[in-house]
């Protein structure tokens, strides 16, 4: 395999919508999304108003990459071996004397091995990896610190609760029923929440298209809100975009093998066909599927046996992993925690959002003092590496986290945005991940500040 990466090899060039094409004010829908859930446990669980008050600074301890154990109550932030990096009880930080009495020594987490070799979700664990349930870990933090103040004991009931809240605010028909927050208010004001693509995407996916290449868009988002999404960001004619179209994908099930894969369905004004389809035999918009059968359907669109094909996405659960695993197919993991760390924001972004985020909107989150959900948090501190302290506090080492490892190691490179590389020439050619590289190589436009730190500092 060629140490570099380029899109011009590519024979089918796909995309996530939400995080991936579509960028998000992170500090708005962040604040919609918690709001949504708390919400739906207030009004119709009985739980405590209080749940709706945050503040500015509460939003520190919301970070991707967190899993909830939900046995104990405790969160916890994984280094590449399993290890528990820090941990908190509710909202409040476990010290290290209290991490090694929960989890040994050695500091392991008992289900590192479920979770890292397939991803599973379980009854016993939930792992936070996208935005879009991201501030369910900082709501699930203030039911266990909740629960505490009124002297009752951790009952992991509550979880079937945060379920439900989930459910209620995304479920298929809560876009067009109006029900629960989240989409009533981005219906209504669209703007707020989403960015548009900037010029330079645009012309970037007309380039590729006309280069030859065909393009997808595959995601779990119901065809409703995919439309409201993609009209708002690409234009009214972003259909005219795509060969294929792929909504409630319901990935990461979307690349599962015989038995378990779900026919495509055909769609008739956003309701889909009872009736699965038993082949995908033409280019269209679809409901749910498979791999298998987009894989036949993209040997015939291309002419060739084993298309090359590269996914775009920023979920290692539901993209990376089962994209690379599975499908055998290149991925760009969008990585905006880059950001965070010294990478700069595109130009196009930057003119982008200073265009597009009302002014007062800016002004309040800042006087507020909310932290960005992509930033480096105090509470939790980077999301690619963290200092592990062994047996006695003045044993220091830095590891990689958990997260960190799996973007090397199911991803082909990381980039913080699309319009990184959009104005870049199709046969640009971008290092790639590799075990025999430094693991900084793979990042675009250049590594995190604390995967160079680290370099450095073992150099």
């Amino acid at each position: 395999m060629s140490e570099y990466f380029s899109l011009s090899d590519c024979d089918v060039i796909g995309f996530d919508l939400d995080h991936t094409l579509c960028r998000y004010h992170l500090k708005e829908t962040s604040r919609l999304i918690y709001e949504s859930f708390a919400r739906y446990l207030v009004e119709h669980k009985g739980y405590d108003k209080d749940l709706l008050n945050l503040t500015p600074a509460t939003w520190d301890f919301c970070f991707k990459g967190l899993v909830v154990d939900l046995e104990d109550g405790n969160i916890v932030k994984l280094a590449e071996d399993g290890t528990v990096l820090r941990a908190t009880h509710g909202t409040t930080d476990l010290s290290t004397e209290e991490i090694i009495k929960h989890y040994g020594p050695q500091r392991e987490w008992k289900h590192f091995n479920s979770l890292s070799t397939s991803f599973t979700r379980s009854e016993k664990y939930y792992f936070y990896d996208n935005y879009f349930d991201l501030p369910g870990a900082l709501l699930c933090g203030r039911v266990v610190d909740m629960m505490h103040k009124r002297g009752n004991e951790v009952n992991f009931d509550f979880w079937k609760d945060m379920v439900a809240a989930i459910d209620h605010n995304y479920n298929t028909s809560a876009f067009k029923e109006d029900a629960g927050t989240y989409f009533p208010s981005v219906k209504r004001n669209p703007g707020q929440y989403l960015q548009p693509c900037s010029d330079s995407v645009k012309t970037w996916l007309h380039s590729m298209k006309n280069a030859g290449k065909v393009l997808l868009l595959i995601t779990s988002s119901h065809s409703d809100y995919c439309r409201l999404i993609c009209e708002h960001i690409l234009g009214k004619d972003f259909e005219e975009l795509f060969d294929v179209i792929i909504t409630n994908a319901l990935k990461p099930g979307f690349f599962s093998l015989v038995p378990h894969q779900r026919p495509f369905r055909t769609l008739v004004n956003d309701v889909e066909e009872s009736e699965g389809l038993p082949s995908l035999d033409k280019p269209g918009w679809y409901s749910q599927g498979n791999w298998p059968h987009l894989h036949k359907l993209l040997k015939t669109m291309t002419g060739k046996p084993e298309p090359k094909v590269v996914y775009f996405g920023d979920s290692l659960r539901s993209d990376m992993f089962p994209a690379s695993s599975f499908g055998k197919w290149e991925t760009v993991m969008i990585v905006e925690e880059m950001e965070g760390e010294g990478v700069p924001k595109s130009s196009a972004a930057m003119s982008n959002e200073a265009q597009v985020e009302p002014l007062e909107k800016k002004g309040k989150s800042e006087e507020q003092g909310m932290k960005s959900p992509s930033a480096v948090s105090n509470q939790w501190g980077s999301y690619f590496v963290d200092i592990h302290r062994s047996g006695g506090e003045d044993e220091e080492s830095q590891k990689l986290t958990w997260c960190c490892h799996c973007i090397h190691k199911y991803s082909t490179m990381a980039i913080p945005s699309v319009e990184h590389i959009a104005d870049l020439p199709l046969d640009y050619k971008f290092p790639r991940f590799s075990p025999d590289k430094p693991c900084t190589t793979g990042y675009f436009p250049r590594p995190p500040d604390s995967l160079l730190k680290r370099c450095e500092s073992l150099s």
